[in-house]
């Protein structure tokens, strides 16, 4: 289903608000109606959804469960008109995303008609009472006008470490510290930096939907693209950008020019040229969450093969236990978030270079690296976890939040301070 809320905003090149609220709009039907007693949840992203399925996605489809969600994307600059498209996946979840003309530079303007898009589209679809929860803090430059019953910060990632991250993106981070109820951080070593800076943080590492990984373990047709490629086959799937260490899989491949190198994702951010192109990797590109087990059925290893460096500093990479689950040994390169716990545990290899990820692959490659003793571990350890206990302990914070909240009945914008406001316009 794909529906659009339309608004022709024929004023949006001045940087007047007021001009911006001039609209002629073409309406979307709304979208069900409010659950009783459960608000709303509005939540601000840069990851379009149905780019790479992750952290977002496990999340708000389980809180789609009971309660109205809207998915707001980063908006898109094109040629057509001012408008908002609004579309709906399984479980009800809409996804909703602004797009604006190429022409609009300035902040301002962008601001001010971003603003009034959504204030519209709130008031359409009967959103009241709600909670706004940003992956984004850049969002806040265009909802500070709203009232919600609380404000969630899941921080999955240090975005500003992050390539062609916006100069703002600090200073709208703090602005979301101070308005945020609640902050989730996506692994232990971001809560350890995150938890000096707001009175309410709580780690939620990643987590796992353990059977549908663990369909791996049972080897059936390889998929077509992969069916052709020998063994032993080493294996990586998720985003190729800033993160991934092209030397480190280029100096690895052309040491063992008999090991095929099996890559699954989207390029990003980084030139495709740069990548590595040898006869023994093979970029297979980008394949839906439900296609991964049958690909990683066929590996031999799976790797984690990321650069060290100031955009992977926080990660916690959830395929690490995607890995595990499917059942194979898996090789890392020292991130924090694996050393704690995986390779304490001995459930994961670390190696910190060319020599010592070929020494590891070799020993994953070895048939005592899978044994009964080592799967056991590795089941024991992920009972301890999934991404319905990660949401049902996220859902009871924020319920407490929202019952704080309509017991005080007392729902304001968020109001910068002068001087704050006037570096708002600057950093934008």
């Amino acid at each position: 289903m794909e529906d659009k809320f339309v608004a022709d905003y024929s004023q949006y090149a001045s940087t007047s608000p007021a001009k911006a609220e001039a609209v002629t709009q073409k309406l979307t039907p709304a979208f069900g109606t409010a659950v009783p007693g459960r608000p709303d949840l509005v939540c601000f992203s840069h990851l379009r959804w149905d780019w790479v399925y992750q952290r977002p996605q496990h999340l708000l489809k389980r809180a789609a469960a009971d309660r109205r969600v809207f998915y707001v994307e980063e908006p898109i600059c094109d040629n057509g008109s001012v408008r908002l498209e609004v579309g709906e996946r399984d479980g009800g979840l809409k996804i909703v995303t602004p797009h604006l003309p190429e022409g609009l530079s300035s902040a301002i303007a962008r601001t001010a008609v971003l603003s009034a898009m959504i204030e519209r589209f709130f008031s359409e679809q009967g959103i009241r009472e709600y909670v706004l929860w940003y992956y984004t803090p850049m969002a806040m430059e265009f909802t500070r006008q709203l009232k919600p019953l609380a404000v969630v910060y899941d921080c999955m990632d240090e975005l500003s470490a992050f390539k062609d991250a916006p100069e703002a993106l600090k200073f709208h981070e703090r602005e979301l510290l101070k308005r945020a109820d609640i902050v989730f951080t996506g692994g232990q070593s971001l809560y350890e930096a995150k938890r000096e800076k707001h009175r309410s943080v709580h780690a939620f590492p990643s987590s796992i939907e353990r059977d549908h990984f663990m369909q791996a373990r049972t080897r059936g047709e390889d998929p077509e693209d992969q069916k052709r490629i020998a063994h032993p086959r080493l294996g990586y799937f998720g985003v190729i950008d800033e993160r991934f260490d092209i030397e480190l899989l280029d100096a690895v491949a052309a040491a063992r020019p008999h090991w095929q190198f099996v890559m699954l994702g989207p390029v990003t951010k980084i030139d495709p040229a740069s990548l590595p192109q040898r006869l023994n990797i093979h970029y297979l590109g980008s394949k839906a969450y439900a296609e991964l087990p049958k690909y990683i059925a066929g590996w031999d290893v799976a790797l984690l093969p990321f650069a060290i460096n100031e955009a992977t500093r926080y990660i916690s990479p959830t395929k690490t236990p995607e890995y595990l689950a499917a059942g194979k040994p898996v090789v890392s390169t020292p991130i924090t978030d694996v050393i704690r716990p995986y390779g304490e545990i001995d459930l994961v290899r670390i190696a910190g270079t060319p020599q010592e990820f070929i020494a590891g692959i070799e020993a994953a490659l070895s048939p005592e690296a899978t044994n009964a003793e080592w799967l056991t571990r590795v089941d024991k350890f992920l009972a301890q976890t999934s991404w319905d206990e990660t949401w049902v302990g996220m859902s009871d914070l924020i319920d407490r939040s929202v019952q704080v909240a309509r017991k005080q009945n007392v729902r304001a914008p968020y109001a910068l301070p002068k001087d704050e406001a006037a570096a708002a316009t600057n950093a934008a």
